[in-house]
């Protein structure tokens, strides 16, 4: 008669023994070769009449281990349910069971395996002390003059003129890592890209006056970015954001291209590309629909705001035990490849934050008997797919900042 013991081994771990006898798992193995006997093409044979005891002699060690673990999982499935265990993925069989299979000595088997815990925890006292804030942004006239500059500039027409005269020239420039004199980093970096005058500081700007293709300066990126910008061209450059020495780093820039847009005048036809459809046909109504296409942007953008910082609060501060041990072992072991030690270690710090938004979220979902209808689905998919064709048409893309 089979048997099934638990044993806690560790913070939210425990051991589950399974253990079969004879008894358990001989009469399906009888089943089996029966059936293999009466389906197996075995060349002297007819179908359905190979002698059980050849069936036994050929296929007898695999169905009888098949039949041995089958039997196994079943009694370890069943008790799990029978107990309503809340556990993590699937129990992990231990390493001590490394068994022989022997169908000539069928004997009693013990398998063990570990599972981790999930554990009891509450969210309403944290919740109900827990205050956020949901802000609400009203787009400047400054911000929507800044978007329409960029929507004239994006459709604009392009020319070359000879030397830089404007702010919203676009030049073309090789990025030639170099000291401060500009002498070349033997090896450094070099990439080109093209950028509008007006995303330089105020001094080089200045500087860039009058430059034609072929002209070159040296600058320190610290000094010729601003914050937001000095970001992503150190990341463009391949360098580290966060390290501080990259910023300090010397470019000597080389002019290959020197660009103009012709911004597009603001007419009915401009309208209609950016809001097809909408039949505005007059600068103040566009104005009006833009700023209300951006507080909607906005809105949406306050609300995703405020949801994240309700995530990190709950993540954060909800008390909840994890059996971290376990879970690293699992981390190793329960995917589809196997990790090493050190890889699973790497990856924990993003799964222990995930999984404690999963708990938690499983657990408002339950306690407040949350369900989402077939109607609400559809409404939600309509709302992804209008905002995808607004995207299309121009209404709903991010303004820039």
């Amino acid at each position: 008669m089979a048997t099934v013991t638990r044993e806690n081994i560790g913070l939210l771990n425990d051991k589950i023994t399974v253990k079969v006898s004879q008894e358990d798992y001989l009469p399906n193995f009888d089943k089996a070769l029966k059936h293999f006997s009466k389906t197996a093409n075995i060349p002297g044979f007819r179908k359905g009449m190979v002698p059980a005891g050849m069936i036994k002699k050929m296929h007898g060690q695999a169905l009888f281990a098949d039949e041995v673990i089958r039997t196994i999982e079943k009694e370890l499935t069943g008790y799990l349910q029978t107990e309503k265990l809340e556990i993590f993925g699937q129990p992990l069989p231990l390493e001590t069971n490394s068994v022989n299979f022997d169908h000539n000595a069928p004997a009693e088997y013990n398998f063990e395996f570990e599972v981790g815990l999930k554990p009891e925890f509450e969210v309403a006292p944290l919740l109900a002390k827990t205050s956020l804030t949901k802000y609400n942004v009203t787009p400047t006239e400054e911000a929507v003059n800044e978007e329409i500059d960029r929507m004239r500039l994006k459709g604009g027409e392009m020319s070359e003129p000879e030397s830089v005269t404007s702010e919203d020239n676009v030049i073309t420039v090789t990025f030639d890592e170099s000291d401060s004199k500009g002498t070349l980093t033997e090896g450094g970096i070099k990439k080109e890209n093209s950028l509008l005058v007006k995303n330089f500081t105020a001094a080089i700007q200045e500087k860039l006056q009058g430059k034609k293709v072929n002209d070159t300066l040296t600058i320190q990126l610290s000094k010729a970015f601003d914050k937001e910008r000095l970001e992503w061209i150190l990341k463009d450059l391949g360098l580290d954001a966060a390290d501080k020495d990259a910023a300090k780093k010397y470019f000597t820039l080389t002019i290959t291209k020197v660009g103009l847009i012709a911004k597009r005048e603001l007419n009915e036809a401009f309208f209609n590309e950016v809001y097809p459809g909408q039949n505005i046909t007059t600068e103040d109504a566009f104005r009006a629909k833009l700023k209300e296409e951006m507080t909607k942007y906005w809105a949406q953008e306050a609300k995703n705001h405020m949801h994240n910082d309700l995530f990190e609060t709950l993540v954060h501060e909800t008390p909840i035990e994890l059996p971290k041990e376990f879970l690293l072992r699992w981390l190793q072991t329960g995917g589809e490849k196997p990790k090493t030690a050190e890889e699973a270690a790497a990856e924990y710090p993003n799964f222990d934050h995930q999984l404690r938004w999963t708990l938690i979220s499983d657990k408002l979902i339950r306690d407040n008997k949350l369900e989402v209808s077939f109607d609400e689905l559809k409404e939600n998919m309509k709302a992804k797919i209008m905002g995808y064709f607004g995207q299309v048409g121009g209404a709903g893309e991010a303004p820039s900042g």
